[in-house]
């Protein structure tokens, strides 16, 4: 038996309406990765695993807002994630 797979790469965003776009407040790797998203399950913030996305924002310094690049992938993420927490139908594919 293989064991199980570990988490490489996390990044948490925050984001308010006062920001200009959101930023990285916490990024990590291996076990500091795991810590993140265990805060973040515990606090019952939503966590969206796409290793692709998570490899860009990993390139973003700490505490600073995310660049205009990705603005769209993380916009349709938080878009999709508003949804999900309002009870309404997530957008399918062709809406993204």
């Amino acid at each position: 038996m293989s064991p199980p797979e570990t988490r490489q790469e996390a990044v948490a965003l925050a984001y308010t309406s006062a920001d200009r776009a959101p930023r990285v407040v916490a990024k990590g790797r291996g076990l500091i990765a795991e810590q993140i998203v265990a805060r973040a399950r515990e606090h019952g913030v939503f966590v969206h695993e796409s290793a692709e996305l998570v490899a860009l924002l990993m390139q973003v310094d700490l505490d600073a807002r995310i660049p205009p690049q990705l603005y769209v992938a993380v916009a349709e993420l938080l878009a999709w994630i508003y949804r999900l927490e309002e009870g309404l139908a997530p957008p399918q594919a062709a809406e993204l």
